[in-house]
C-alpha cells in the first residue's frame, strides 16, 4: 500500500532545495522543469471522464450520466481501471520523447460529482445524475479504480467541482450560490465527502461560483474547516480555470490579482489553473503570503507526484501503446453503453425481429451523427458507429435500411440555398416506404454542454426548456402523422419533455451519449440480442414550469426526494425485454445496535428473456420533521437473471440510511419508524402506473 507520509517527507525534503522562485512556478498547472533539482515539467491538466480524453486515440465510454444509469459500481470501477491504464499508456510513450504537453499527464480532473440539480444545467451530462447517494457510491468506485491499490497510484483522479455548482452557466463567474446548511450537508456536500473519507480521492477541485458569498477556490469554510478540518482531506486542491481571476475581476472580493492569489493560497488552494498565480512574488513581497504557505502548496503538490510515481520506477511503467482501445476495453465500454439504455416505454414493438422486419426508416439528425455519440470531454476514437451504421451493419441482407437526416440538428433548414425544413419531405417518403420507423431526435454537446466550449451561446450551454428544437418536433409531427410504427431514440444528457413521444410513439429509449461505438450496441438493443436494463438517475419533469426559478439552489420541489408533483418519468426507472419481479424480502423487525439493516431479496425472472436488473431500497423516516418528504434511496444492486431464473439478494443498509440532517447541518438520528421499500423502482405512484408493478413496504424500528 502507498505511503503517503514517506511520499511526504520526500516532497518536504526536495522542496526544501528550492528557491522562492522555483517553489512558485510549482503551483502552476504548467510547472516547468528544475533541472538542477532533476525535476521535469509536468502538466497537470488532464480529463477523464468517460475515458481519457483531449490527449487523441482512446476507448470511448459513454457520458458520465449514461454510465450512472447502469446503477453498477463494479462498471464505473472498471472504467476508472481503463481510464488509468490507458492514461498511463498515453503518459510513458509521450514522456518517453519528452513531449509533457497538456492532457499527457497522470492527474485526472474527474468525476465530476456535483449534484444535477436542474435538467436545465448544460453540464450535467458530466455527472451521475440528482442523487446524492447514487452520485457518492459511483463516483468512490470511479476514483478507487482510478487511484488503484499498488504500491503506487496508477492515476491520481479529482472531485469537482467544489462545492454547491450546477448552473447557470451564463453566470458562474459572478454567482453566488445560496444555499442553506441543511441542503448543502444532505444534497451537494455527501458525495464530495464520501470521495475524500472513503475512496481517498488524491485531489479536489474548486467551483467557479461563490457559496454564500465566499469564492470557492478561495474559501476558508469550504477549503479550510469542511474539506481539511472536518474530513481530514490530505491531498492537493486545484482551481477551476481562470477561476482565481474572477475573485478580481467579476465576484468583486478583491481589488488586485495579488491578493486574489493570496486568497487563494492562504485558504488552500495549491493549483492554479490559470495565471493568477504568476503575481504570487509580488503577493509574496507585499506581505499578503509567505514563503512558508508558498512551500506548503508545493509540498502537497509534490507529495503526489511521489505518489504517482512521477520520480521514481514504477510497476505502471511496463504499460504499452498497445494497450490503446485494446479489445478488452472496447468489450467494457460495449457493457457500459449496453447497461446505459433506458427503455422508457414499449408497447410490445421492441425488441424487432431481425428475420422478419420489412424495410426500416431510421430518420433524424441524430441517427447518423458522430458527434451525439461522444458528449463533452471526450477523446478520439478510431472507428464510430452511429445508430444508423449499427443497424445497417446488424440487418439481414433482404432487409432494406432507409435513411433521411430529416432536419438539422436545431437550424430551420439543412442547405443554406434550401427552404425551411428542406429534408422533411424525403423523411415523409422515408416512413412511407417503411415498416417500422426509427426516429432519433435529441441534442448533442454543442447544445447542451459547457459556457464557452458550445454553438448554444444564447443560453452558454444551458437549456431554455426542456423541448427538442423546433425543426425536430415539427419533423417527429410529420413523420408520426404517416402511421406507420416509430420507436423514438432520444440522445441526449439530460431529461427532455417527453409527453408527446410519450403518447405518440411506439416505443422511446433513453440512449444517452452512448460512446464512439455506441450505434453498434443500440441496433442490438432494438433487435433484442441484449435486453436495456438502465434506469434513470435523474428525474423526467414535463416542463420547466414544474421547477423553481434556475438561480434557486434550495432543494424544496427539485429531485425526486422533493418533488411535489408526479413526474413523466421518475427517478430510478427504466423497463426491460424480462419480466423480473421480487417475490418477497426479509429482515429483522428492528435496527441492529449498530443501526445497520440486512436484506434478504428473492427474485424472479418469470419471462424467457435474460436481462439485467437493478434492486433499490428506499427509505423514509416516518417521524422526524427533518426528512425530505419523499423516501430516498438507499442501497442499489445490479444483477442480471436468465430466463426462467430466481436468485436470493443480500444487500445491506448502512447507519446513515436511518439519519437526517437538521437545519445546523448536523446528521443525526431522530426517528424511531422507518419505511423500507424494497422493489426495481421507486415506491412512487408514477412508478407503479407505468411498470404495473410494486415495491414490497415493511416498517421497522430503531431498538
Amino acid at each position: 500500500m502507498r505511503d503517503r507520509e514517506k511520499a511526504r517527507k520526500r516532497a518536504h525534503d526536495l522542496v526544501s532545495q528550492m528557491t522562492l522562485e522555483e517553489k512558485a512556478s510549482q503551483l502552476k498547472f504548467d510547472s516547468p522543469a528544475i533541472p538542477r533539482l532533476g525535476i521535469p515539467a509536468y502538466n497537470w491538466w488532464n480529463e477523464g471522464l468517460h475515458g481519457v480524453a483531449r490527449a487523441g486515440v482512446a476507448t470511448s465510454f459513454p457520458q458520465a450520466i449514461g454510465m450512472a444509469a447502469s446503477f453498477d459500481t463494479e462498471l464505473l470501477g472498471e472504467v476508472g481501471r481503463i481510464t488509468a491504464v490507458e492514461g498511463r499508456a498515453k503518459y510513458n510513450s509521450s514522456s518517453a520523447l519528452e513531449d509533457r504537453d497538456i492532457y499527457k499527464g497522470l492527474t485526472f480532473w474527474s468525476p465530476n460529482v456535483n449534484i444535477f440539480r436542474d435538467p436545465r444545467w448544460g453540464r450535467g451530462h458530466e455527472t451521475y445524475g440528482e442523487d446524492p447517494y447514487l452520485t457518492g457510491e459511483l463516483g468512490k468506485a470511479y476514483v478507487e479504480g482510478m487511484q488503484g491499490d499498488g504500491e503506487y497510484m496508477m492515476a491520481a483522479a479529482c472531485a469537482k467541482h467544489f462545492a454547491v455548482h450546477s448552473g447557470p452557466e451564463a453566470l458562474r463567474h459572478e454567482f453566488d450560490a445560496r444555499v442553506s446548511k441543511k441542503d448543502m450537508y444532505e444534497t451537494y456536500l455527501p458525495a464530495f465527502e464520501k470521495l475524500v473519507k472513503e475512496a481517498g480521492v488524491e485531489a479536489v477541485m474548486g467551483a467557479y461560483n461563490r457559496t454564500n458569498g465566499e469564492p470557492c477556490c478561495g474559501s476558508k469554510t469550504l477549503i479550510q474547516d469542511i474539506l481539511r478540518g472536518q474530513w481530514g482531506f490530505e491531498g492537493h486542491f486545484v482551481s477551476d480555470c481562470w477561476a482565481i481571476r474572477d475573485f478580481h475581476t467579476r465576484h468583486m472580493v478583491t481589488d488586485t490579482a495579488e491578493e486574489s492569489a493570496a486568497l487563494a493560497l492562504k485558504n488552500g488552494c495549491d493549483v492554479n489553473c490559470g495565471s493568477t498565480y504568476a503575481y504570487l512574488l509580488k503577493a509574496c513581497e507585499e506581505g499578503l503570503v509567505t514563503e512558508n504557505e508558498i512551500g506548503e502548496a508545493a509540498e502537497r503538490l509534490f507529495t503526489t507526484r511521489y505518489l504517482l510515481g512521477l520520480l521514481d520506477e514504477t510497476e505502471y511503467d511496463g504499460i504499452g501503446f498497445d494497450m490503446l482501445e485494446c479489445r478488452e476495453h472496447l468489450d467494457a465500454a460495449a457493457l457500459a453503453a449496453e447497461e446505459s439504455i433506458v427503455l422508457l416505454k414499449n408497447n410490445g414493438i421492441l425488441p424487432l425481429c431481425r428475420e422478419k422486419t420489412g424495410a426500416i426508416g431510421v430518420i433524424g439528425p441524430n441517427a447518423n451523427s458522430r458527434q451525439v455519440l461522444v458528449g463533452n470531454y471526450h477523446g478520439t476514437s478510431s472507428r464510430y458507429i452511429t445508430v444508423l451504421e449499427g443497424i445497417q451493419d446488424y440487418v439481414s441482407e433482404e432487409t432494406r435500411v432507409y435513411y433521411s437526416e430529416g432536419c438539422h440538428l436545431f437550424k430551420e433548414k439543412v442547405e443554406s440555398l434550401g427552404r425551411k425544413q428542406d429534408r422533411i419531405s424525403e423523411a415523409v417518403n422515408v416512413a412511407r416506404n417503411s415498416d417500422v420507423v426509427v426516429l432519433c431526435l435529441g441534442l448533442d454537446e454543442t447544445l447542451e454542454g459547457e459556457e464557452g466550449d458550445t454553438g448554444n451561446s444564447y443560453a452558454s450551454g444551458d437549456k431554455v426548456d426542456l423541448l427538442l428544437p423546433e425543426p425536430q418536433r415539427e419533423l417527429a409531427e410529420q413523420v408520426m402523422g404517416v402511421g406507420k410504427p416509430v420507436i423514438f431514440v432520444n440522445m441526449t444528457g439530460s431529461a427532455m419533455d417527453l409527453r408527446y413521444f410519450q403518447e405518440h410513439a411506439d416505443a422511446v429509449v433513453q440512449a444517452w451519449y452512448p460512446g464512439a461505438r455506441g450505434g453498434a450496441v443500440i441496433a442490438k438493443m432494438l433487435f433484442g440480442e441484449i435486453s436495456p436494463s438502465g434506469k434513470l438517475p435523474l428525474t423526467f419533469y414535463r416542463s420547466t414550469e414544474e421547477l423553481p426559478p434556475f438561480e434557486d439552489y434550495a432543494m424544496k420541489g427539485r429531485t425526486y426526494r422533493y418533488i411535489e408533483g408526479k413526474p413523466l418519468y421518475p427517478f430510478g426507472y427504466g423497463l426491460t425485454y424480462g419480466d423480473v419481479v421480487v417475490e418477497s424480502a426479509e429482515c429483522g423487525e428492528a435496527l441492529t445496535e449498530n443501526g445497520e439493516l440486512t436484506l434478504r431479496v428473492n427474485v424472479d425472472n418469470r419471462s424467457c428473456v435474460g436481462t439485467g436488473e437493478v434492486l433499490q431500497v428506499y427509505v423514509k423516516d416516518m417521524e422526524s420533521a427533518y426528512a425530505a418528504p419523499n423516501a430516498k434511496l438507499c442501497a442499489f444492486q445490479r444483477f442480471f437473471l436468465s430466463g426462467g431464473e430466481s436468485g436470493t439478494l443480500e444487500i445491506k443498509l448502512d447507519r446513515e440510511a436511518f439519519t437526517v440532517v437538521n437545519d445546523e447541518g448536523e446528521r443525526v438520528t431522530e426517528g424511531r419508524r422507518f419505511q423500507v421499500s424494497v422493489g426495481l423502482g421507486q415506491p412512487d405512484e408514477r412508478t407503479r402506473e407505468l411498470t404495473g408493478k410494486e415495491c414490497i413496504t415493511f416498517i421497522v424500528e430503531r431498538r
